[in-house]
Formats: C-alpha cells, structure tokens, sequence
C-alpha cells in the first residue's frame, strides 16, 4: 500500500500544478479560491489510503492536452500493471479519442491500448492496432514483437514467419531458432492433417534457416519411422544427438525401439557404450545395462551398473541396481532393500526434469516453447543427479 501511495504523490503533485496553472478553466470554481477542491479530495483519499478512488479523482481533474498527455498514459500503465485491465483500457480509448493529440502521443496511446487488450486477452483488437502501428511506422519493433506473441498464441504460424522476418529487418538481430520452429509447428500440422509432401517440406525449410535444428531432425528420423525406412530414422536420430547432445534424453527411446526393428543388435550396444561414456547421467546406461542383461542375465546387469555406478554416479542407475538386487534370491536382508527402492522411486518422482536456460523456468515435461519466457529451444532436461547435493553426498557414502 506505501509503495503505490508513493507511487501516487507525484500523479497528485502534477495534478495540483495544473489546477493552478489552468484555473481559468474550471467553470466550477469560485473566483475566490486559490486551490482546488478536487485535488485536495484527492489528496483527503491519499491520506486515508484510498488509493482507488484518489486515482478516480486525478483522473477527472486532468483534462486530456499537451500537458497531460504524459500523465495518462502512466495512469493506464499503472492500472494494467495492477490489473486493473478495464480501467486502462477506459482511460487510453478515452486518450485516443481527443484530436488534439500529436502522431506520436497518438501512436503512444495506440501502443498503450494495444497492450491492454492483449492482458484482457482480446486479441483480434490488439492485432488491429498493432498492424495499425506496422503500416504507419510507428513503434515498429513493438508492434512487430506483439504481433508475433499474439500469432503463436493462435497458432498462426505463416503470420508468426512473416512478422518475424520484418522484424529482423528492423532489428538485426536473427529470427533463425524461432523461424525454424515455426516451420516445424507446420510440419506437425500437415502431419495431424495428413498432407505427407508438405511435411518434409516445411522440415527442410527449418533446417535451411537454422541447420543446427535438433527438432527438424528429430520430426524427420520420427516421419522415416512411420514411413517403415528404420535405416534413414536412425541416422536422422543419431544426427540430432550430434547437434546437440543434452537431447539425448529425448531420441533415446526411439533410438533403441528403431534398432530393435532393424534386428541390429550390435549396433545398438556400440551407440548406447560411446553415449554412456561421452555424456553420462542422461539415462543410457539404463538401457545399456536392460541390453546386457538381456543378453548376459540379471547378474551381468548388476555388475555393469554397479561398476559404472562407482565411476559416474546416477540415481536412475542406482534405482535399477537395487531392482535388479531386489530379484536376486541370494539377498539376505531384502526388506532394506525394498524400503530403499521405494524411496528413491519416490525422490525421482519428485524431482523436476527440466529447465529454462533463459529464465529458469522449472517443468515437468519437455516443452520446446518455454511457457514462462516464450523462448524457443531454451528448455533442457537436468542431469539425472546433480553431483554436490546432500542427496548424491549420502548415496555415495
């Protein structure tokens, strides 16, 4: 409450200074006073910390001209911060309507208002006054950048690549990650719409605009599968853990299911043995050691975990360590056993698997938008245990 009282004393100070100075323009003062009655109602609301209807009243007092153009739109733009979206919304088509506003405190207003329909969720209104923006020069990057949030919350793909190529001419700065992502939300399209031909298309146009693009590949090995060419699936897979190895966790599965079709065995031994070497705690040494024991025996499995467990530690691998112990007839204390495995299943439940590198937003599931930020590609799974947390501490004693 302090903070927006404070916030308020200046409103309430420019109000009081354009009384005095355009007193001649109140009809409905006596010309014996010296002051305002409404500023110090104001003021009187202020005091008793009514804030809310203190707003209401400088805002009756300030007559939309040259001198308190300004002092509008700090109004709306304190009323939307606050969420007060309606009051904001009032006062800035309220400001837009007067003729004697100059192109550019008209285009201020346009982007005030614009912003506001866009917190109340009306979009298409938004949409309007930004392209209104757009065509007249005004706050380009602005608009171009509110646009663009409004069309990947509709889904409106092409819109989103048009906006996002204006606004690397504006900018500068490169659209590459976002554009190409864009092309692979059309590609997911044509795929749920069944239109084949388009969706190689626009996954090529994703890679053209950004090569290192692990989710075209990724979308492409996905399509080989579908289509029954396991050879050119896994290469595509392979490909995009080379692009950038922290998603392997997310090719992983499809990896070892594509080999199990090609009956290529070996293969998938050799791809799982360098990967739980070259980047460990990213699960594959769950599905080597489920590789080895399918091959050697639960024994075989054991050891291989317990061994690299020693080397790297990993709380997944030590989950399936002790499942694979829980099997073995040979245990004599199998109730410890059993109270450990719950545990750790129940920390591993707990634990969040991804994070925003931008904002460090935390999540559940993968999501290739962060829904915090909306950064594109931002959002990576952590490592399996982090190394230098009481947990790992006591796990290795």
């Amino acid at each position: 409450m302090l903070e927006l009282l404070w916030l308020l004393l200046p409103v309430a100070a420019a109000s009081g200074w354009w009384a005095a100075v355009h007193s001649a323009r109140k009809q409905q003062r006596s010309s014996g006073d010296e002051a305002n009655p409404v500023y110090f109602r104001g003021l009187n609301h202020l005091l008793n910390e009514e804030p809310d209807k203190a707003i209401d009243v400088f805002v009756e007092m300030l007559e939309v001209d040259s001198d308190t153009v300004e002092t509008h739109l700090a109004l709306g733009n304190l009323f939307r911060k606050r969420g007060e979206v309606e009051r904001a919304i009032r006062l800035h088509q309220n400001l837009i309507a007067r003729p004697a506003l100059t192109r550019e405190q008209r285009g201020q207003a346009l982007l005030e208002l614009g912003q506001d329909y866009m917190r109340a969720g009306l979009y298409d209104r938004a949409e309007n006054l930004f392209l209104e923006l757009k065509q007249s020069g005004m706050h380009m990057q602005h608009a171009l950048r509110n646009l663009i949030t409004i069309y990947q919350q509709e889904r409106d793909w092409n819109a989103c690549l048009e906006s996002a190529a204006e606004l690397e001419k504006q900018t500068g700065e490169s659209q590459k990650l976002a554009r190409s992502h864009y092309y692979c939300e059309l590609a997911l399209k044509a795929r749920n719409e069944g239109n084949t031909p388009d969706i190689q298309r626009y996954l090529k146009q994703a890679l053209s605009v950004d090569k290192h693009c692990v989710r075209a590949n990724h979308l492409l090995a996905k399509f080989a599968a579908e289509q029954g060419d396991s050879a050119e699936a896994v290469r595509l897979l392979r490909l995009a853990v080379d692009q950038d190895p922290e998603y392997l966790p997310e090719v992983l599965p499809e990896y070892v299911e594509t080999c199990k079709n090609l009956g290529d065995q070996e293969k998938l031994k050799a791809f799982l043995e360098e990967m739980a070497e070259r980047y460990p705690n990213r699960g594959t040494e769950i599905y080597l050691s489920e590789l080895i024991r399918s091959q050697d025996g639960d024994a075989a499995a054991s050891e291989y975990l317990a061994e690299y467990i020693g080397r790297t530690p990993s709380m997944p691998g030590l989950v399936r360590l002790v499942e694979l112990q829980c099997g073995n007839p040979a245990l004599r204390d199998e109730n410890l056993l059993h109270n450990v495995r719950s545990h750790l299943h129940r920390l591993l439940a707990e634990k969040v698997d991804y994070q925003c590198s931008k904002c460090g937003f935390l999540a559940k599931t993968m999501h290739w938008q962060c829904p915090s930020c909306r950064s594109w590609g931002s959002i990576k799974r952590k490592p399996l245990l982090e190394v230098g947390t009481p947990n790992s501490r006591e796990l290795k004693k």
